[in-house]
């Protein structure tokens, strides 16, 4: 079957822009580099974090073109994209130096160009443009239902929510769920507390005693200016795959606003910004699902087998593959490597490699480089050895912040205290088994098998004038991954 005249339109239009931005690369080359991650990850900090390395010659021993001196400066441009905030780059910086805070966490695209100086090896100079896309990991878990119907997307929802710790705070929902008849007339109040209680069903999913990281829609849990309107008011009804909806139904109801969803959130997503990328960082909390337990692991593991598929996600057209590439390498990285111990980095990248192992696969077959690290874009803590009787533990010194707990103490925000996370296993398998450790969700903090601290950005002795170099883990080599090859 022929696609309709205006996918045929909206295609033809897609690659004119590719051609465009194609015959523009020849003279200035620009990287369009995505950087996303679920919520909580550090996305904001790492793009903070990279500019300001490059901005004043951080301490970046692995990403070569700096360490060499060939990159002769760095500077930021005005924003490109007229339609699309910009990213506050600069309000960013002051919020780490100056308040020991973290940033803000991302609720919506934003960008930022970067201008790199560097001289090639043959002496010539050149320019890279490096733009900056940041936008909500959520929104790439969206990109799937582009290829499923209302009815798939239903069955799978409910699938997933009668198992683990979802059945449980699936409850309220299933209950309602229980009242509605499928093919019944439409009925708009009924439609919106059934939206409201599957929302707050992935709400609480997210809650970092369960750390569930599967849960489209995702503007459902950051609507932004779609708050309350019909395309962000439907949810998943139990209904059979071999039939369809009656006209005027509820279910035909649902169908519809499937469907608006697509179309006013998830396709001008993937056509104005994700098809556009040439290159992609995943930032992963994994420590969040550490805290939480094998079912936490376990969902996060399907989260990024979802986003490593979304990268076949569309349709091919003949331009787009000449002028516009498919994205060719993505980097994993799993964030605040700081809250371990250097012993357990590698562990640490094990582990996430596990998670991406057969998705990572399929990627690299339609021949994207997929890489993982283990990094802290701004460390927070230091490494001491803290004695315990004869013996040297290998520790970490940190501020907590305000609030959190260890050991029955609550933590003022100011102190700095010493703290042994613990080593990671090695055998990895067991740790995805249903007994394969305790987390926060089936047992208290006191008896959780881990339990990582939230800590505040480091303190850094500057002087006023001058800002410091922030100290990082693994920064450079995620750079060198992700451009080192175009400064060459």
């Amino acid at each position: 079957m022929a696609p309709p005249f205006s996918d045929i339109v909206e295609d033809a239009r897609v690659s004119l822009r590719s051609l465009i931005e194609y015959g523009e690369g020849l003279f200035n080359p620009t990287v369009r580099l995505g950087v996303t991650g679920l919520s909580r990850a550090g996305k904001t900090v790492f793009i903070t974090a990279l500019v300001h390395g490059l901005l004043r010659g951080g301490r970046f021993p692995v990403f070569e073109s700096l360490a060499t001196g060939r990159i002769a400066r760095a500077y930021l441009a005005p924003q490109p994209d007229d339609t699309v905030p910009r990213f506050a780059y600069e309000s960013h910086v002051r919020t780490l130096l100056d308040e020991r805070r973290w940033p803000k966490s991302t609720v919506d695209i934003s960008e930022l160009r970067l201008i790199i100086e560097y001289q090639k090896e043959n002496t010539a100079t050149r320019t890279l443009t490096l733009d900056l896309v940041d936008y909500p990991g959520e929104w790439l878990l969206d990109l799937p239902l582009l290829n499923k119907t209302y009815v798939e997307w239903s069955t799978e929802s409910l699938e997933l929510s009668r198992h683990g710790p979802r059945e449980k705070l699936a409850k309220k929902w299933h209950a309602h769920l229980a009242t509605l008849d499928p093919r019944s007339r439409e009925d708009e109040q009924a439609t919106l507390k059934a939206a409201q209680l599957f929302t707050d069903y992935l709400r609480a999913c997210r809650d970092e005693r369960f750390a569930m990281s599967l849960l489209p829609p995702g503007r459902f849990l950051m609507p932004g200016n779609l708050a309350g309107s019909p395309a962000l008011t439907f949810a998943p009804l139990d209904v059979p795959l071999d039939d369809s909806a009656p006209d005027g139904s509820l279910w035909a109801m649902m169908e519809r606003r499937y469907e608006a969803y697509k179309d006013v959130v998830v396709r001008p997503f993937f056509r104005d910004h994700f098809s556009r990328l040439d290159r992609q960082i995943v930032l992963v909390d994994a420590l969040a699902a550490f805290n939480a337990g094998p079912d936490a692991l376990n969902d996060l593991e399907g989260a990024l087998s979802g986003i490593l598929n979304c990268f076949n996600v569309g349709r091919s057209t003949l331009l787009s593959s000449l002028f516009r590439p498919r994205i060719d390498r993505i980097l994993f990285a799993a964030t605040k490597a700081d809250h371990l111990h250097r012993s357990s980095h590698d562990q640490l990248e094990a582990v996430l490699s596990r998670m991406i192992e057969l998705a990572a696969a399929k990627a690299e077959f339609a021949g994207a480089t997929v890489d993982v690290v283990a990094l802290a874009a701004v460390r927070a803590t230091r490494e001491a050895l803290v004695k315990q009787g004869r013996d040297e533990l290998p520790s970490i010194l940190g501020t907590p912040e305000k609030g959190e707990t260890s050991g029955g103490d609550t933590f003022d925000g100011e102190t700095e205290v010493a703290t042994f996370p613990g080593d990671l296993p090695t055998d990895l398998d067991a740790m995805f088994s249903a007994d394969g450790f305790r987390g926060l969700s089936a047992t208290s903090a006191e008896k959780s098998d881990y339990r990582f601290m939230k800590f505040r950005p480091p303190s850094i002795a500057h002087e006023p004038s001058v800002e410091p170099a922030l100290p990082h883990i693994r920064l450079d080599r995620a750079l060198q991954f992700l451009i080192g090859d175009k400064l060459r």
